[in-house]
């Protein structure tokens, strides 16, 4: 890690700015407006957009549950795992790009920014070539270390070949979408997501039912909504409405910049990559001490663990541009104030979402399953793990959020083991030992005890860099006396 040094400097690198330049209309509104109008201004468009992406695969589910309930939701379960590893790689490129910049912009350097914008574009392209290549060549291998059984193989692999191919689709949208936010139109972002997630859902039905595609027509749905969205980024990089342009030259690939743009997008996508080992190690447990059964009901509350995380992502997503704008401009009050209410912010959604969860788990569950025959075995399974998994749901909001803090200011280190500490140090030794001592409820149980310690781990962190925060900030106030205090830790 110590070799990443050099260009974790160069992303975190910032020059002081008093006043930002009122030739960037939409990114100066950062450093002026009201903090909680903008949080709102630039989450609820990523709320959406989120939670747009997330329903790909809760709509599949929805509607393969339908046709084969159990085998169905399961194959789609275990083809996840894969498409986190594609999600990885989006991240690493799409968020180190935006958060570089955000910061870029803060510091009124336009033609640095655009740079940034071109070689996420070429980085994107370089990495979709080749996860199709190495999914493609060893999608048998990676369904079985998934999980898939040979009853679920044929399911699994029908549906993650189409989504392989496709790929490069998602990986471009993705992370030219991140940059349409990051430069300060997040509307347009939204707008993007919803026209992808509105066609999967007209398309889906189609493919599956009329068409009679099953577990093929769920993935062509996706990929082809997936298309259009980047279609319709691409055109908004081109066209006059965008303050960052997408041009040529600027698609040559500059080292520092790559390096750069991955020493920041780095913690998101090792935490994609964790995702994905502890999801396969997951599901071989779940299969251990439980059964297919276990596995489907597993599918279901990722379905619904993602409904209530994603819109917390999307505040996360909402707050880094004004968060590292201002730090770029050394408007520390604004930094922290912009902290505090995204973190009050996503701790309403997860609170919300665990009293839902927990009270109304028949409901929830129900949505996915109609088969009477399975039925009987699914949901008394299904709404268990639900109630179990979802328990430290309330303290959640705030570890992603502070998590994300540290990725904002281009600390890239300190987030990194943040959003890792939950995903790799805690939950994989959590789903490998509580279960010998549990059985399958110790399975459960693994995800609401890595969300415990990690939130633990990350309020100390936290409270240390506040206090750094405001060292800082009463330096620059001696500087300059326009900046309004804000009280000590």
């Amino acid at each position: 890690m110590n070799g990443l040094q050099p260009y974790i400097a160069l992303a975190s690198h910032t020059t002081p700015v008093r006043a930002p330049c009122m030739t960037l209309d939409r990114s100066a509104q950062l450093g002026q407006g009201s903090v909680p109008r903008l949080l709102l201004k630039f989450s609820a468009p990523a709320i959406v957009g989120l939670m747009a992406q997330g329903l790909y695969n809760v709509i599949d589910r929805v509607f393969i549950g339908r046709v084969i309930p159990v085998y169905g939701i399961e194959g789609i379960t275990v083809a996840f795992p894969f498409m986190l590893i594609t999600l990885a790689f989006s991240m690493l490129v799409g968020f180190g790009g935006t958060a570089l910049i955000s910061i870029r912009l803060g510091e009124q350097k336009k033609a640095e920014a655009e740079h940034i914008l071109g070689n996420v574009t070429t980085l994107s392209i370089i990495a979709a070539i080749v996860v199709t290549a190495v999914g493609l060549a060893l999608i048998d291998p990676i369904l079985w270390l998934s999980g898939a059984t040979d009853v679920v193989m044929p399911y699994a692999r029908a549906y993650l070949r189409i989504i392989v191919m496709g790929s490069i689709f998602q990986m471009l949208g993705f992370g030219l979408n991140a940059i349409i936010r990051g430069e300060g139109n997040p509307r347009i972002a939204m707008l993007s997501m919803l026209i992808s997630v509105v066609l999967n859902v007209i398309l889906a039905p189609i493919f599956i039912f009329w068409f009679h595609w099953g577990m093929e027509g769920a993935a062509l749905a996706t990929v082809v909504s997936q298309a259009v969205m980047l279609i319709w980024v691409v055109a908004y990089f081109l066209g006059r409405s965008s303050v960052l342009k997408l041009t040529r030259r600027n698609l040559r690939l500059n080292f520092g910049i790559c390096l750069a743009v991955c020493a920041l997008g780095l913690p998101a996508c090792l935490l994609q990559l964790a995702a994905s080992v502890f999801q396969s190690l997951l599901f071989h447990q779940l299969a251990k001490y439980g059964s297919d059964v276990a596995v489907s009901a597993m599918g279901i509350v990722f379905a619904v663990v993602t409904m209530i995380i994603m819109p917390v992502f999307g505040i996360n997503q909402g707050a880094q541009p004004i968060i590292g704008y201002n730090f770029g401009a050394e408007r520390f009050d604004r930094v922290k104030k912009t902290l505090e209410t995204a973190i009050l912010a996503a701790s309403s959604v997860t609170v919300l979402g665990f009293a839902i969860s927990f009270l109304f788990p028949y409901q929830i569950v129900h949505l996915f399953v109609h088969d009477k025959k399975s039925s009987q075995e699914l949901i008394p399974v299904a709404v268990h793990a639900v109630r179990i998994c979802t328990i430290m749901f309330p303290i959640v909001g705030f570890q992603v959020v502070s998590a994300g803090y540290f990725q904002a200011v281009g600390k890239p280190l300190q987030a990194m083991t943040l959003m890792l500490s939950r995903q790799l140090i805690l939950l994989i030794p959590a789903v490998l030992i509580l279960p010998r001592f549990f059985g399958l409820d110790g399975v459960w149980a693994s995800l609401p005890t890595a969300d415990f310690v990690a939130s633990a781990w990350t309020g100390v962190c936290l409270l240390f860099e506040l206090r750094h925060l405001h060292a800082r900030h009463l330096t620059t106030m001696e500087e300059a006396a326009c900046v309004e205090p804000f009280p000590p830790v």
